[in-house]
């Protein structure tokens, strides 16, 4: 009897001890549950969104589960995460604004709900671009250019291709920039977009990209007719942004009087609007007008703006181009009042976010190649479907005709327009390689004003120009085994210090400045080398450095806007003409 008792306690306690690591088990393969008060639970949708925008990323998870559990039939989780988005993107907490886009966007794909989707993938791009997250930006806007171009929806077509402008503009890919910009200015008397604050905003844009150009006429031009609109409108932001570009234009003109002025016009309202300090509009203030005190060798005010724009930074704002070109200005600005300490502090600074930026101006441009390559594909896709249509009409044999006719006379007109602008590239490239033979030193090479007046071990970054001109003349650059590393043990130093010597004293990225020495070599050698220009473009890329031909024919197209073949068929032609003479 006492067995079977024990038996029975032993069973009862093995299917106790069963059921308990069964739960244990399955309690680890669930997400955890939120218990929501009902005090929390009973509140009303706009009570739930106003507790949420109030409270901070950590305590607003309650609410959000309270709202997604709520028994409203009429409730729209898509569209409330996405305003939720907005609101944070207009307190530029770009973070929390990307976390319930996101939201939105998961909830509008599964829904199916088109517009809120585009609106939300529009909202994400602007908030990554307040962020300066320039790839995950130009990715949102390029999703909304393609379901706005399928929808035939020209109003978010215009508004992505203005934002993917000021990527591009970022990018320093300024002609497709340009491009894009007077497009979209084509396009706005097609849309109710006229004279509102979408016009506002793309003549804003056209008018960065000019300045960048510094095509100053131009900047001038496009700002005086936003500025009247914007007063149309009483969008005093858009006054204000403009009159930014106005102050820059005097400054660059040394215009300082009337530079002054359009910058206090800026900073007044800006100030009245108590507009937030790390925004692009303060920032730009803030530094065009400590470069007008440091040009007038008021230091210490100048060195009072740059820092009111500092201490107000986040660190995402680090990666805003004049946010690295204030570290620099302030750590000239030490440097004249004599403080080294903190002048190299400074200018330490901005090398870490000028690499920083490089990087993820690299990786940016190279998405925008991809994207523009893809798009291409798809145009050849597209048209290879259409032949293989047309082929099932062979009825229609007149028709087309007239459409390859047609076609023909447009390529024909494109090919000679192309092979116009290529001559006029083509003949400034003769200039210019004939002003540089002209010249002594044809390798020498500006360095911004910006990084040469900072001094930091002159006799050790004196070596390594040295070497640099050195390896320059002995053409090293155009060796296979050519690398960062590779010059750096030449000069005697690391590739850390190498970088940075040559972003600050050439001007550019270590890739920039091989490429450069590279194309420039291939340019004057194909000029003056018969036997050279016979070589086949893979046999010339190998000479100069290159592992492939399509690597060199990409980087001489960046440089020069031609095909290599081209600059070798034309040169021929130009020395069988001078022969014929």
């Amino acid at each position: 009897m006492f067995f079977s008792v024990y038996s029975g306690i032993s069973k009862y306690l093995l299917s106790y001890v069963l059921i308990s690591v069964f739960l244990v088990i399955k309690s680890y393969g669930q997400e955890p549950q939120i218990s929501v008060p009902d005090s929390i639970q009973n509140k009303t949708v706009d009570e739930l969104i106003s507790l949420i925008k109030s409270s901070s990323s950590d305590h607003s998870f309650t609410f959000e589960t309270a709202l997604e559990n709520s028994q409203n039939p009429d409730i729209n989780l898509a569209k409330i995460y996405s305003e939720i988005g907005y609101y944070f993107y207009k307190k530029e907490a770009s973070e929390r604004s990307i976390s319930y886009l996101n939201k939105a966007i998961e909830i509008a794909k599964k829904t199916e709900q088109d517009e809120i989707l585009c609106k939300a993938y529009l909202r994400q791009g602007n908030s990554y671009l307040q962020d300066w997250k320039n790839q995950k930006a130009l990715d949102a806007y390029h999703k909304v250019l393609e379901m706005a171009q399928k929808k035939g929806d020209l109003r978010n077509e215009i508004v992505a291709k203005s934002n993917i402008a000021i990527v591009l503009r970022r990018m320093n890919q300024l002609d497709k920039a340009l491009k894009d910009c007077n497009e979209l200015l084509r396009y706005v008397d097609k849309t109710s977009f006229k004279n509102g604050k979408n016009h506002v905003n793309i003549l804003t844009i056209i008018s960065e990209v000019y300045l960048d150009l510094q095509k100053f006429d131009s900047v001038l031009k496009y700002a005086d007719k936003g500025i009247k609109i914007s007063e149309s409108l009483d969008y005093e932001i858009g006054i204000a942004d403009l009159y930014i570009k106005k102050g820059i234009v005097f400054y660059q003109r040394k215009n300082y009087d009337q530079a002054l002025e359009f910058l206090y016009k800026a900073e007044d309202i800006l100030t009245r609007l108590k507009f937030n300090e790390r925004s692009n509009q303060s920032i730009n203030v803030n530094y065009f007008l400590a470069s007008y005190f440091f040009e007038n060798k008021n230091y210490d005010k100048a060195i009072e703006y740059l820092l009111q724009t500092i201490h107000a930074l986040e660190n995402n704002d680090l990666r805003k181009n004049r946010v690295i070109e204030t570290h620099i200005l302030l750590a000239k600005s030490y440097k004249e009042i004599g403080d080294i300490d903190a002048s190299v502090f400074w200018f330490t600074k901005h090398q870490e976010l000028q690499d920083q930026f490089q990087q993820e101006k690299d990786e940016t441009v190279n998405k925008i190649y991809d994207q523009s390559t893809r798009k291409l594909d798809s145009k050849i896709k597209r048209l290879e479907n259409k032949q293989q249509e047309d082929q099932k009409y062979r009825n229609y044999i007149f028709g087309a005709f007239l459409i390859v006719f047609f076609g023909m006379i447009i390529l024909v007109v494109t090919y000679f327009r192309k092979q116009k602008a290529n001559k006029t590239i083509f003949d400034d490239l003769i200039k210019k390689i004939s002003d540089l033979e002209s010249k002594k030193d044809i390798e020498e090479i500006e360095i911004k004003d910006a990084t040469k007046e900072i001094t930091i071990d002159d006799e050790k970054i004196n070596e390594v120009l040295k070497g640099l001109d050195k390896i320059e003349q002995q053409e090293y650059f155009l060796s296979l085994d050519c690398n960062l590393r590779s010059i750096a043990k030449k000069v005697k130093t690391n590739a850390t210090y190498l970088s940075k010597i040559i972003n600050t004293y050439k001007g550019k990225s270590f890739n920039d400045y091989i490429n450069d020495l590279r194309i420039e070599y291939v340019l004057q050698k194909l000029k003056n080398d018969r036997k050279f220009r016979s070589f086949s473009i893979k046999s010339i890329a190998s000479e100069i450095g290159y592992k492939s031909d399509n690597s060199f024919t990409k980087h001489f197209k960046a440089k020069t806007g031609i095909n290599p073949s081209y600059y070798i068929k034309n040169i021929e032609k130009l020395n069988r003409q001078s022969q014929d003479i």
